[in-house]
């Protein structure tokens, strides 16, 4: 293939991977991807901060909320950078020790937010299919226990992906049995198989509230009931819809490519990976639009309000809304 006078050819992940030299293309990309970061780190701290400062937040459901958002400020943190740099390049000159180390970062912690999600799912199917034990089966820890288990079943697959020898071995012209399964593999544990949790989940949820509501939907109680359970349903639709549609694209070409002979171009993978991170981005709009108390909480921290005085047992927004 002939290449441009302006370009450097190296290898990194299994293919011949062309530099470009700095443009004003490479210029807009790092503003773009770097605004991004940026949103990510800030959204996610006002999650942070709100549920650590204000007490009516410290309940099971929100220390699940809390580990999500810590996983996604490091994706912002950590993941945003690297693989910005990586986008922009396509690879760096010490691709031996930095791809390794980007694809651990990003494998993990992109593992955990999702594995954090389907917890929430969890959690959510709880409280509102059994809304009488809910209280006894989701103790802090239970939760806790969810949350590890989370964090260390995305470490094991961060590391697994490079102790299976991925991103190891320069094969342009072909590539070992074991290296072309491994990305199957990181597929199924990273996205697949939370995808199939939290969507049976939520189907059951829809039929379990879609009974109640027929139920007692002639009585007060019924309705506030049912009001509850209808946004809880909501929200959980919402967060599922958004994850599926940042996350699918992705994963599927990653599923694909050693199949079709990495004839997916690096391009497209590159761009469905950050729609993918932006997932974490949109986490935090997703509970301030669907919960009055992070609503305030973020308006109050915005606005420096939390500063002039103790407002961490403000009984405003209750929470309610987290049962």
């Amino acid at each position: 293939i002939d290449m441009p006078n302006n370009t450097n050819t190296y290898y990194c992940n299994f293919k011949v991977i062309v530099i470009f030299n700095p443009s004003l293309i490479c210029i807009l990309l790092y503003i773009l991807l770097g605004s991004l970061s940026i949103v990510t780190v800030c959204g996610n701290l006002l999650v942070i901060i709100s549920i650590i400062y204000f007490k009516q937040l410290h309940i099971p459901t929100n220390y699940l909320i809390l580990s999500l958002a810590v996983a996604d400020v490091l994706v912002g943190i950590l993941v945003f950078p690297c693989n910005m740099a990586f986008t922009v390049t396509q690879c760096w000159y010490y691709e031996d020790l930095f791809c390794k180390v980007r694809g651990s970062f990003d494998v993990t912690l992109s593992t955990a937010s999702i594995l954090n999600l389907s917890c929430i799912s969890v959690d959510r199917y709880f409280a509102v299919c059994q809304p009488l034990t809910y209280k006894s089966k989701i103790t802090h820890r239970v939760v806790v226990a969810m949350i590890l288990a989370s964090w260390g079943v995305a470490a094991l697959i961060g590391i697994g992906l490079i102790a299976a020898g991925f991103s190891k071995k320069k094969c342009v012209d072909s590539c070992p049995f074991h290296v072309k399964i491994t990305p199957t593999f990181v597929c199924i544990g990273s996205f697949y198989l939370p995808a199939s949790i939290m969507l049976c989940i939520y189907l059951k949820i829809l039929q379990v509230a879609q009974k109640q509501a027929h139920r007692i939907q002639n009585t007060a109680s019924g309705a506030t009931v049912s009001k509850v359970e209808r946004k809880a349903t909501k929200t959980l639709a919402t967060v599922m819809g958004v994850f599926l549609v940042c996350w699918t694209p992705f994963f599927l070409c990653l599923t694909f490519q050693p199949v079709s002979n990495y004839a997916i171009p690096v391009f497209v993978i590159e761009a469905f990976s950050w729609l993918g991170r932006s997932n974490s981005m949109l986490n935090p709009f997703v509970y301030a639009f669907f919960y009055n108390w992070f609503r305030v909480a973020f308006r109050m921290i915005i606005s420096g309000k939390i500063y002039q005085g103790d407002f961490g047992n403000l009984k405003e927004g209750g929470n309610h809304e987290h049962s």
